[in-house]
């Protein structure tokens, strides 16, 4: 059975929202990331920088959200959250995918810290070019991918959700709309339900 190591009120609701997507048995183990207490040895294996989620799976661990989300929607096919190899979507796919980590949260790094944009010079724009590469995406699509619901959806909702829930996200029709479409799916409840056995 797969451990998906986990802390409350961190990114790591992202990874049981994956695993709720795909629908495979998993274990949650929870560890206080804002403790100095000693980590077990499979979760410090899995994440070196002692970062929440990560997952093991066998003889396979993993952390970074988007690495065994990646790894997870292609080991488990059934559940339609990857484009196959050869689909002519999968380099949208990637590109989404990686939105999160590359984009995303640099560019909420920005803001939050008060660091000063500069478009020309971060890897990630800026935080205003961000939100509006994203809105043109869901603009006139449902999802990352068009109608399909995809794993990118996963990383990319959660982070919408967590500006949102920040004060982060600007006013957003585009976004809202997405964000609510994401609340909506039955798996999003589930992993939302771990974070209320610690409120």
């Amino acid at each position: 059975m797969i451990k998906l190591f986990w802390c409350e009120r961190s990114r790591a609701m992202r990874g049981a929202w994956l695993l709720e997507e795909l629908g495979v048995p998993y274990e949650l183990v929870r560890i206080d990331v804002r403790s100095e207490d000693p980590k077990p040895a499979d979760f410090r294996k899995a994440s070196p920088m002692g970062k929440v989620p990560a997952i093991q799976d066998g003889d396979t661990s993993l952390a970074e959200s988007a690495a065994f989300s990646l790894y997870l929607a292609d080991k488990y096919t059934d559940a339609g959250l990857a484009p196959l190899p050869d689909a002519p979507d999968r380099g949208d796919y990637l590109y989404w995918m990686i939105y999160t980590p590359g984009t995303i949260e640099p560019a909420m790094g920005e803001k939050f810290s008060g660091i000063a944009p500069n478009k020309l010079a971060h890897g990630w724009g800026d935080f205003p070019t961000m939100i509006q590469v994203l809105e043109g995406r869901l603009r006139d699509r449902t999802w990352l991918l068009g109608d399909s619901f995809c794993a990118a959806d996963v990383l990319v909702g959660s982070s919408v959700n967590f500006m949102k829930m920040f004060g982060a996200l600007p006013d957003s029709p585009i976004l809202d709309a997405y964000l609510e479409r994401c609340k909506a799916r039955p798996a999003f409840a589930r992993a939302m339900a771990h974070e209320a056995a610690y409120a």
